[in-house]
């Protein structure tokens, strides 16, 4: 399986602490080791860095992670291939163009029979995996319904918790997926989530020996929630969600969920 970290923030944040800790699960704490991708949002654009190797041994990993890039919205995976061969093309996080707006989506699981299950017709996936396939298909069914006319953000995102609710049905499917406004995750069988606000605390990460005070490096106003397939942190609590709950967030606050 993979693993996926996201953020929604009300201030431009650096993600370079959570990052750390998970690029260390490509490949030297974990298994993940087929590629990794991460996507920050700045306004309405978006930059993407992936790579095919491991993240633990990524130059470009290696970057990210001392490149303190600021974004309200950040969507990252970690591969473990089982669907599609290691190459840059199936390296999530996927983008697609939708309303005048880049959505970005990640998946961690494994859908059986996707590819006779899921017809698409226009948005056509440009790698092999089952996870790009389900992305396209979220895409087409959403233009299908609403054509040129966006609905409010509540009502689209409930519309997509319902298709990720069919998909949920073909197997594992713990999905993150943003238009650079609005975070969404659906849980599958395993996603965890925290938000930090005042009064901020000391943060120390499992998967590498790094303590960050949050207190330093913030301000009483700051709200930023992480999600991820599981805990960075040993010394915070985090939520676990349940199988087919979905959690919507926006400027790091949750505003919808099921």
């Amino acid at each position: 399986m993979c693993e996926l970290l996201a953020m929604s923030a009300n201030v431009p944040t650096d993600i370079c602490f959570s990052f750390s800790g998970l690029m260390q699960r490509g490949g030297n704490t974990g298994p993940h080791k087929d590629g990794w991708g991460i996507t920050f949002y700045e306004g309405k654009g978006c930059r993407s860095f992936k790579d095919p190797l491991p993240s633990a041994e990524s130059a470009i990993a290696k970057l990210v992670k001392e490149y303190p890039i600021k974004s309200e919205s950040v969507v990252c995976h970690i591969r473990q291939a089982n669907s599609g061969g290691i190459s840059l093309e199936n390296t999530h996080p996927y983008t697609r163009q939708i309303w005048g707006r880049h959505w970005t989506y990640a998946h961690n699981g494994q859908l059986k029979d996707a590819h006779q299950q899921l017809t698409v017709k226009y948005h056509i996936p440009v790698g092999e995996t089952d996870s790009e396939l389900a992305f396209c298909w979220i895409m087409d069914q959403i233009h299908l319904k609403y054509k040129g006319n966006e609905p409010d953000e509540i009502e689209l995102f409930t519309f997509i918790a319902s298709l990720c609710d069919q998909l949920h049905e073909l197997g594992v499917y713990n999905v993150i997926i943003t238009n650079g406004e609005c975070l969404f995750a659906y849980c599958s069988n395993n996603l965890h989530w925290i938000t930090r606000k005042a009064p901020f605390g000391k943060a120390r990460l499992i998967d590498e020996e790094i303590e960050v005070n949050f207190k330093q490096e913030t301000t009483d106003k700051d709200i930023v929630t992480i999600i991820a397939t599981q805990p960075l942190t040993n010394n915070e609590q985090w939520t676990k969600m349940s199988p087919k709950q979905w959690q919507l967030f926006k400027l790091g606050c949750a505003v919808a969920s099921s």
